[in-house]
């Protein structure tokens, strides 16, 4: 339920902490939405290793999975691999965006990856989680948060 008084919304959303709580939303905004997915791009050349990585480093099941195209379901989003004739090489600004991938337990995660492909070791936070940032093939960002 949208509250214009105080721009807050007030219900259940997927990827929320808690269900009914009042959430601030931008001033204006009338539509709730949800993240479904994030989409990663990538050559026919390079997709065989991003695939790998997802699925046999991260160790993530697939939803779907045929040539060229990989998805795995996180709830109510999905992440996928996907090739794109306009891509070509690795990211060439790889801190645009952030994967962000939630575990109970960085330590490991980290450890199922390449050390070369470590940007970060894991370091707990002031806010109490513990994060990691690693590389993905094509040089994407993929963080690992453990929530505490």
């Amino acid at each position: 339920m949208i509250n214009d008084e105080d721009s807050t919304v007030k219900g259940y959303f997927p990827g929320f902490r808690h269900r009914d709580e009042t959430y601030p939303i931008a001033t204006g905004y009338r539509t709730t939405m949800e993240l479904t997915g994030v989409l990663v791009s990538t050559s026919s050349e390079r997709f065989p290793k991003m695939r790998d990585f997802y699925v046999e480093t991260m160790g993530l099941t697939p939803r779907s999975d045929r040539p060229g195209f990989v998805n795995f379901d996180f709830g109510h989003s999905r992440l996928t691999i996907a090739l794109h004739e306009s891509v070509e090489g690795p990211a060439t600004d790889p801190l645009r965006v952030m994967i962000n991938l939630r575990t109970d337990d960085v330590e490991r995660a980290v450890r199922r990856c390449d050390p070369r492909s470590v940007l970060r070791w894991p370091e707990r936070e002031t806010w109490g989680g513990v994060v990691a940032t690693v590389t993905d093939p094509d040089g994407n960002v993929v963080q690992f948060l453990q929530m505490e």
